[in-house]
């Protein structure tokens, strides 16, 4: 080593010495693994956003989730909060809409802001607060008593998609476990599948749902490749229950469905927990966050 070198060297080295170690350590990437990711699907938090939707959305950015899916839109307002007081908290916290879910609106026609009633403005509201993707949500019993309601939920999808894409959102579906269940001897996910545009709807896997239903992810991925850019992370127990749990402590295997994230199509997951043994979602969401730091994606 030169002298000059040495001196160089020596010299940053002493003045290190005088930093404080939280500057350099800051430096450092910390979040490791898909955890810096990770969204969070508010859904998780529904009663503290009812009390104090900004500090709720506050604490789960300072656990560290900066993507968020929002849920309970109705006639232009989130929580009663506008769409621009919204984007304005999202902005100070440096924080992102991901994506929102919507009901079809068959079973509350009078619901202003679902996909048939209002959608357009709906849309565009998305669009304003920044949105990639909008998802259909949930079915009423009454929304899927035989195949043919699932064959017009395709029209219906097709038909929000096109609107969707013109102010430059995805439509997608969430399933839960009822559309892996037989209904008039076909399984209603896969006619989705088939009737539903491939460019117009993509799927929004939920995981511990699929994992309920006995249904292997992966297989999905690979035999419908590049349609589930959106997952739901959660985990369930072990058990009869079949319970709700923090990821990483259930059954499911993690790694191995991250593994085929680029045959998914994979662009954002969200963490959700419907409902806690604990009482405390943030408890929840905080244990999902770390374990997720131990997790890569290919």
């Amino acid at each position: 080593m030169n002298r000059r070198k040495f001196l160089q060297q020596a010299g940053m080295t002493s003045a290190l010495a005088f930093i404080s170690p939280s500057i350099v350590s800051s430096c450092v990437p910390r979040v490791q693994g898909v955890a810096k990711e990770a969204g969070l699907q508010l859904y998780t938090l529904r009663e503290a956003l009812e009390k104090d939707f900004r500090g709720t959305i506050e604490k789960a950015a300072n656990i560290g989730y900066k993507n968020l899916e929002f849920f309970n839109y109705s006639d232009g307002k989130y929580f009663g909060k506008s769409i621009k007081e919204v984007k304005a908290i999202l902005d100070e916290l440096d924080l992102k809409a991901k994506s929102s879910h919507v009901l079809t609106g068959w079973s509350m026609p009078d619901n202003i802001g679902t996909m048939t009633n209002d959608w357009e403005r709906t849309v565009a509201d998305a669009a304003e607060l920044g949105q990639s993707h909008i998802a259909c949500a949930y079915l009423f019993d009454s929304e899927r008593e035989s195949i043919d309601d699932y064959k017009e939920l395709s029209d219906l999808l097709n038909s929000c998609g096109e609107t969707a894409k013109e102010y430059g959102i995805q439509m997608a579906y969430h399933n839960h476990d009822f559309e892996f269940e037989r209904l008039d001897g076909k399984i209603p996910y896969d006619l989705l599948l088939s009737q539903c545009d491939v460019n117009l709807v993509k799927f929004e896997l939920d995981l511990y749902w699929t994992a309920r239903a006995g249904v292997d992810p992966v297989g999905y991925f690979k035999s419908n490749e590049g349609r589930f850019p959106l997952w739901h992370v959660k985990d369930m127990e072990a058990g009869e229950e079949q319970f709700f749990s923090a990821v990483g402590e259930g059954v499911i295997d993690w790694q191995n469905i991250f593994n085929h994230a680029s045959t998914a199509g994979l662009k954002q997951f969200f963490v959700e927990q419907d409902q806690t043994k604990s009482g405390n979602p943030f408890d929840e969401i905080t244990k999902s966050y770390k374990y997720l730091k131990g997790i890569k994606k290919s």
